[in-house]
Parts: C-alpha cells; structure tokens; sequence
C-alpha cells in the first residue's frame, strides 16, 4: 500500500510538472523600446504602453499565448533577443537587408518614412550634401535614421543619443542644426508638445528603401520558424477581424499600414 501510495503521488507531482513546463511553453516574452511615444513608452503608471505594445499584445492574444513585457534600450534590442532575453521584438524596426542578417522579420505590420526637423525660423530649403555639409545633425543610435545622415551627409556633425526624446531635448534647446526621425513621432513631437513648439518637420518624407526598408517588423530569432509563422497569421487575423484598427485609430488620424487617411 506504501508502494502504490508513493506511485500516486510521484504520478501527481509529474502532472503538476507537465502542466507548468505547458503553460511556461505557453509565455511568450515581448520585448520594446518604451521611449518612442506614441508607439512604445512608459506611462503614467510605470507600465509600458503605445501603439507597437497594444498590437503586440493583440497578437499574443490571438495566438492564445500569454506574454510578458519587457523593457530594452535600443541600442541592446537585437542583442537581447539574440541572447534569449525576449521572444520577439515589437519597437518600430525597420525591415532592412542589414537587419536580416541577424533577425528574421514578420510580414509588415505599418509603414514608416524618416522626417528633417529644424528650428521654425531655420530657413532651410537646400537639402543637397554640399548645402548640409557641417552642420550639427542629431539621431538616435543605432537607428537608420543615423545611417541615413552618416551616409548622404559624411562631413555633418552627427550627435548619436541614447534616446528620441534624449535628441528632442537638444533640438528644442538649440544645440542641433537638423534632426532626423520618424516622421509620425516627429509629427507628434513638433505639433503636440510644448518643447517641440520650436520646431517643425522640413522637406519631402526621406523613403529610400536603402534606409526605410521593406516597411516595419517584428524581429524573431532566425531559429523560430514556427514563431514566424505564427506572428504572421495573427497579424492577418487582427486586421481581418478589426483589431487592428481599433488599436491604430486610438493613436493615429491615419492608416498606418497605408500611411493614408481613411
């Protein structure tokens, strides 16, 4: 009887085992910037939210995952995910050729395109390399946005920040000539805040593939095949049902897929 008795109870404990390593196989772990409003940012009450943090919680719910979210400065993110930190990556990044070298991408799920700000009363019109030669350009590292000055504007003086809102800061206090970012966080920066009262976006949008891509992704270790695919049924299922709507028209006045009003 006490054999039969400690047979129960290991059959028990292993059932209990099976159904915790279920359900961790059943966490997907999200990781994001949170300092990229109104796509990812930390709000008010300490949480991440923003545009990429609600379509990627739309997507684990679809999938029927639970996920965690965890918080990465932009210059770590690849490196994070590579090194197992998180399972995707959903921050406003840029499919590019150089990126897939390292990362495998989902299906697009918004288009972007890269803005110039300047001061109001800056006066520029001229926006070959030779008229922009040395000046003070500001972007965040590790974007293609700083690749894009690096490239067309080699004798610019670039200063790399950590952060947008760390370039915002010194664009709004005159120690920038130009900046380049997005253009809708840019648009809410300029339009929206009281330190970007100082500035405007100048220009045509910059959308040379060579720095824009192939739209915007969500990065997955190259291994997770399976989590590609998954990602990408999700996405088509939450623009098909709706979701995705809901979620851009709570922070955008346009179509962010299309970039065009609707």
């Amino acid at each position: 009887m006490k054999f039969k008795t400690t047979i129960a109870k290991g059959a028990a404990v292993a059932a209990l085992l099976f159904a915790g390593a279920a359900q961790a196989q059943d966490n997907l772990r999200l990781g994001t910037e949170g300092a990229f409003p109104p796509f990812n940012f930390i709000d008010s009450s300490g949480e991440l939210a923003g545009f990429d943090v609600d379509i990627g919680l739309a997507l684990c719910a679809e999938m029927g995952r639970t996920c965690d979210l965890v918080a990465q400065d932009w210059d770590g993110i690849i490196p994070g995910l590579i090194a197992n930190k998180y399972d995707f990556v959903i921050a406003s990044m840029f499919i590019t050729e150089e990126r897939k070298k390292q990362v495998a991408f989902s299906d697009p799920y918004y288009l972007a395109a890269m803005s110039f700000v300047a001061a109001k009363d800056a006066g520029i019109t001229d926006f070959s390399t030779e008229a922009l030669s040395g000046m003070t350009f500001g972007a965040q590292s590790g974007t293609t946005q700083a690749d894009f000055i690096q490239a067309v504007y080699p004798e610019a003086d670039l200063r790399l920040y950590a952060s947008q809102d760390d370039a915002n800061l010194d664009m709004a206090s005159g120690r920038l000539d130009l900046m380049v970012g997005d253009t809708i966080p840019l648009s809410d920066w300029t339009l929206k805040t009281d330190d970007g009262a100082c500035c405007e976006i100048i220009g045509e949008p910059i959308t040379d593939p060579e720095f824009v891509g192939d739209g915007v992704g969500i990065a997955i270790r190259q291994e997770d095949t399976e989590l590609v695919e998954a990602i990408n049924t999700a996405l088509a299922a939450i623009i098909e049902n709706g979701t995705y709507k809901e979620i851009n028209d709570k922070y955008f006045d346009i179509n962010v897929r299309t970039m065009k009003a609707e």
